[in-house]
């Protein structure tokens, strides 16, 4: 028997090689350059004083008590206004985050499982719609609720917030492709209704997508600031995002005029970005798992 030759290796393939890890070198740099070393010195402010922050090292870390008294100017200021925030964020995403979930998910299943009249006009009315700027919607909603007189309540945040088209979509995708039509077939054969399938056969299966529409939809919440700052003309509805404008408004750095009792400094102007983004990021650790699961979702048909 001849033996097949093996071809040696080429110049281009080692030149390939060489190329592509230089470009994860650079691209590794970047990465570092423009996300991870603002990232470290913003954690590294918040343990510092206002005059260690400007005259020291940017890269020298404070002290336990620069962080303490950080912390204890934090949430005295406004008289704990700051702790207020936290908590309408919290009211306005989960609030949001429930109706998400209880009109996305049928309404994905609807569009990929189920057909009537104008499906397809909805569907693509659903993707427009994910075109457009969420700040370009502001003004009629704006309109629409003070006709509404829900001007300045919790609702006019809530509501806007809560019709989420990602999640229509993304439920739309996983349901055409990663659930077996025979499957739920065979639901309605034994006697199922069709909310039946739904919820007892269709909803089990769809676990991951629900994180993953939940995950979005709480973080878009969570970081929502324009619309809130639109509907909200007091400061004691006012989601963290928002309030953040009142700490920095009061940082004598930014705003000179601000210089009193009731100013904060740049490091606690620091932590309290930090404590914006705390709840985002413990999310992301608790359902990482299911949020990868989610995102593999739909990938291949069954």
């Amino acid at each position: 028997m001849t033996s097949v030759p093996t071809s040696a290796p080429t110049p281009g393939s080692s030149l390939s090689g060489w190329s592509g890890r230089t470009i994860i070198a650079v691209m590794v740099t970047v990465f570092v350059l423009f996300f991870a070393v603002p990232m470290l010195w913003l954690l590294l402010a918040t343990t510092k004083t206002a005059r260690g922050l400007i005259a020291g090292a940017p890269f020298a870390p404070g002290s336990a008590d620069g962080l303490a008294t950080n912390w204890n100017q934090l949430f005295a200021f406004q008289d704990g206004a700051v702790t207020t925030w936290i908590a309408n964020s919290a009211g306005y995403a989960v609030g949001a985050l429930v109706i998400t979930l209880i009109a996305s998910i049928p309404a994905g299943y609807a569009l990929a499982l189920t057909e009537f009249r104008f499906r397809r006009a909805l569907l693509v009315l659903t993707l427009v719609i994910m075109l457009i700027p969420n700040t370009a919607l502001v003004l009629p909603i704006f309109l629409e609720l003070n006709t509404a007189g829900l001007i300045g309540s919790p609702l006019s945040v809530i509501l806007p917030m809560s019709f989420f088209p990602f999640g229509v979509y993304l439920t739309y995708i996983y349901f055409s492709t990663s659930i077996p039509r025979d499957l739920l077939a065979a639901a309605r054969i034994d006697g199922c209704r069709e909310w039946q399938v739904f919820t007892r056969v269709a909803l089990p299966l769809a676990a991951p997508i629900i994180a993953l529409v939940a995950f979005f939809s709480f973080v878009q919440n969570w970081n929502n600031f324009f619309l809130p700052f639109v509907m909200l003309p007091s400061s004691e509805g006012y989601p963290v995002q928002v309030g953040l404008t009142s700490l920095l408004a009061s940082t004598p750095a930014f705003n000179p005029s601000s210089a009193g009792s009731q100013s904060v400094q740049l490091p606690t102007l620091a932590l309290a970005t930090v404590v914006s983004v705390l709840p985002v990021l413990i999310v992301f650790l608790v359902s990482q798992r299911f949020l990868v699961a989610g995102m593999t979702a739909g990938g291949t048909k069954e």
